[in-house]
């Protein structure tokens, strides 16, 4: 290995970014590519990386601290109400299932309690992160099964923390008699942990974010130190540090600063677990590997089998069709980075060995990497099976007619900027009856118009991740008040990336940018010099009766 750090770095990073290059050729998640790096860079094969210590283990402990952060912010209050019965029920569902016949299946391979005990709850978890990035190239995130997919995959996501906070008050070393102390300790030191949340999500987050939101980096800033600092209050309390960044991220879920900074984060949390699963392919011995290949085949099997079988019971009980309970299930036919996370913890604190861990990062290896080509080509699949599967759906599929019918909301327009122009075009638009959700990056302008009842998100229009953050698949038309032909040329371009098929309207200054606006796409170019707002607005209610 290079002797300078920096070159260390380069190293890493550049082989990783070759391996990405080919996993996407093969349409594979990065997550196997990056675990590959590691076992060619560990001692098994080069000898280039340590397993353990240094500043990777430090990248890869912030990547999986702000990865639990990210998770944490998008589960408000409210979370269980919005992802429905049918997402609680099959996750939960999905989740006792699998962790029940994969105990029993890992005793029928020869592994001890405990050990069976990890992997088994190892399967039950789905990557959120793989399933929406390939959900979204499919555009069918808003799909009826995608839409429940996304909630169980958030069920999940809760369940998998309640474990780790469990988990973490085992220690290796106790003993029965010690264990009932333990656990209480823990479950006084969570009650304090959850109120001190509470006290300051009510008091200090959101008026502290109102000021910071006034400058985009340092409310990034803040959110980083708030997630090191919340996994640094969990390791104190004897949690794990992902619990702590965990309930660092729900603190400040309620607050309209969120999707923001979800979006925000979600490159950097992407580029530090980069690091974890290279420490984690780079602590694997190929021996080892090679001794679990058998007993992984058959877990993978049933991760690849088992799971979809699991969820379209469930969902045909609960009156789905066939066919959307067999492309929601396709989702959780492969295990997730929370389960490698897990097995990390579980080795961390004494509880299994690194046969164990290689084990469930093989299954993860096999699953991930068969699953995609099983959501990728589901239709095919679907053809294939779907005169089989009749006896997973009721004669009569009341829920699912009835989510039919309920489909989200639309919107008539979703307006970038409230600056003059912006609130007068609102304004105009209201008066017409037209349903309207407004964006701004002050937070004085977001708390107002949210206290006069319209509907406006928090969000700063130079962000190229905020489109991601917004309900832009809902809107008739996008429009950007904002009169800067940079901010208008980079919503366009992030429009067309995320395949948005709806109308776009931007603003511009002078004759030149609304020329240079008009070949990038834009359906309607405005101009607040010379349109008024009221005849901006008509020109948008009437543009779709010129163009037929």
């Amino acid at each position: 290995m290079p002797e300078s750090l920096f070159a260390q770095i380069g190293l890493i990073l550049g082989l990783a970014a070759i391996s990405g290059a080919l996993a996407q050729l093969f349409r594979q998640p990065l997550i196997v590519a990056f675990i590959i790096v590691g076992i060619v860079l560990g001692p098994s094969v080069t000898g280039l990386v340590e397993p353990s210590g240094g500043e990777l283990e430090l990248f890869a402990r912030l990547g999986i601290a702000l990865l639990l952060f990210v998770v944490g912010l998008k589960l408000d209050l409210h979370v269980i109400r919005t992802v429905g019965p049918v997402a609680l029920f099959a996750g939960v569902g999905q989740v006792l299932f699998t962790s029940v016949i994969g105990f029993f299946l890992c005793l029928m391979l020869g592994m001890d309690a405990v050990p069976a005990i990890y992997v088994a709850v190892a399967l039950t978890f789905s990557s959120t992160i793989i399933i929406v990035k390939l959900l979204s190239d499919k555009r069918e995130v808003d799909s009826l099964h995608g839409r429940i997919a996304v909630g169980f995959l958030i069920v999940q996501d809760i369940i998998v923390v309640l474990a780790m906070i469990g988990l973490t008050a085992l220690k290796h070393d106790s003993t029965p008699a010690s264990l009932g102390t333990e656990a209480i300790a823990i479950l006084l030191k969570g009650a304090l942990m959850l109120v001190v949340v509470a006290l300051m999500m009510r008091y200090v987050l959101t008026p502290l974010l109102r000021q910071l939101a006034r400058t985009s980096e340092l409310l990034i800033l803040f959110a980083i130190a708030w997630a090191v600092s919340g996994a640094m209050a969990g390791e104190m309390l004897g949690f794990s540090k992902e619990v702590g960044a965990f309930l660092a991220g729900v603190s400040i879920a309620s607050t309209p600063f969120r999707d923001q900074i979800a979006a925000r984060l979600v490159s950097l949390r992407d580029f530090l677990l980069l690091f974890f699963f290279i420490e984690l392919g780079s602590s694997l011995e190929l021996d080892t590997i090679g001794a679990h290949v058998a007993p992984a085949i058959v877990l993978a099997l049933f991760v690849l089998i088992g799971n979809p079988v699991i969820v379209m019971v469930i969902m045909g009980t609960m009156g789905y069709r066939k066919r959307t309970g067999f492309l929601a299930g396709l989702t959780v036919a492969q295990i997730s980075e929370f389960s490698l996370i897990l097995a990390a913890l579980g080795a961390s604190l004494g509880h299994i060995d690194g046969g164990t861990v290689a084990l469930v990062t093989l299954v993860g290896m096999i699953t991930i990497t068969l699953s995609t080509y099983m959501i990728l080509y589901s239709q095919p699949l679907y053809q294939l099976l779907g005169p089989y599967l009749g006896r997973f759906e009721r004669r009569h599929p009341h829920r699912e007619i009835r989510d039919e019918q309920a489909s989200p909301q639309r919107v008539n327009a979703l307006i970038i900027g409230m600056g003059r122009y912006g609130r007068a075009l609102l304004a105009s638009l209201g008066r017409q009856q037209k349903s309207v959700i407004a964006v701004d990056f002050d937070p004085e302008v977001v708390e107002f118009q949210t206290s006069m009842g319209i509907r406006t998100l928090y969000g700063d229009a130079e962000d190229p991740e905020l489109l991601a953050s917004l309900p832009v698949a809902h809107a008739d038309w996008i429009i950007v008040t904002i009169r800067d032909q940079r901010t208008n040329s980079l919503v366009l371009q992030t429009l067309r990336q995320h395949g948005f098929d709806g109308k776009v309207a931007v603003t511009a200054a002078t004759e030149r940018d609304h020329q240079r606006l008009t070949e990038l796409g834009a359906d309607l170019v405005l101009n607040p010099y010379r349109d008024a707002a009221d005849e901006a607005a008509q020109r948008l209610v009437t543009w779709r009766d010129q163009r037929d």
